[in-house]
């Protein structure tokens, strides 16, 4: 066989190949974070981890299922234990159980989120909140997050979920209760207002009559004081205290020095 017949059957033999390989496409790349379902004439017989992977062209389909951990908030409706209306917003996070996607897709398929995670977080926060009070899902939000967490956390377990992060996002209620709280606030506020009123001017008034009562006493054991040290001799003290030292200019007929008692 000539050299140069040779190398094109080569060649074209090496382009038919190469065809068949892309209309067939035997080879499978699961990306990193993601499990391969596969599917042996539309039943599942298998998964494929990370990788390169052949597969049998025509017979086996892969569906690529993420094992990452997903992010997604649900809106939920439920009613209170006072029959509250209660509009809440819950945060996920979940990842699929990598050796169990199989039974997953086989159970519920791809979109098991609308199927299976919504209905589960909006049971899950129903039942927990009918326990509480429209104030006590406020005043106690880390308790319920807590138990509605737990009980979504066991409800999709069953189905091969694990939820790693849970929170809620937001509690709204209805526009009357929230009224209503605002206005039971507001009397608080001004009943607490009318209280610290009442006791400041019930201390004023204390701090007023201590002072009368000290200054009454303060007079009396003054009043004591010169009863028993003699009268004039205080009252000439006093003058004493007062007298600035200087001597009067112009004396009357008779009269004497100020402060000199002659018949002492």
């Amino acid at each position: 066989m000539p050299v140069g017949l040779k190398w094109t059957i080569i060649g074209i033999s090496l382009i038919v190949a190469l065809i068949l390989v892309a209309i067939l496409n035997p080879f499978v790349i699961v990306k990193a974070g993601y499990r391969g379902v596969v599917l042996t004439w539309g039943a599942v017989s298998g998964v494929m981890d990370e990788g390169l992977h052949l597969r049998i062209p025509f017979a086996q389909h892969i569906e690529k299922l993420e094992v990452r951990t997903v992010k997604m908030e649900v809106p939920a409706l439920a009613y209170s234990k006072d029959i509250q209306t209660v509009d809440s917003l819950i945060a996920l996070n979940y990842h699929l159980d990598p050796s169990n996607v199989g039974k997953l897709y086989k159970e519920i398929g791809e979109d098991f989120e609308s199927r299976v995670i919504s209905p589960a977080v909006q049971e899950s926060v129903k039942a927990i909140t009918a326990k509480y009070t429209a104030q006590e899902l406020i005043e106690k939000r880390e308790l319920v997050r807590d138990e509605i967490k737990g009980l979504l956390t066991e409800r999709l377990a069953e189905r091969s979920m694990l939820v790693d992060a849970f929170s809620i996002v937001n509690f709204d209620f209805s526009d009357e209760y929230e009224k209503a709280v605002e206005s039971k606030q507001v009397a608080q506020q001004s009943a607490l207002k009318a209280q610290n009123d009442l006791d400041r001017v019930k201390k004023e008034a204390e701090q007023r009559v201590a002072q009368a009562e000290a200054e009454a006493r303060a007079i009396k054991i003054q009043a004591e004081a010169i009863t028993q040290q003699g009268g004039e001799d205080y009252v000439n003290l006093k003058a004493v205290e007062k007298w600035n030292g200087v001597l009067p200019t112009q004396m009357i007929p008779n009269a004497t020095l100020p402060f000199i008692n002659l018949n002492k």
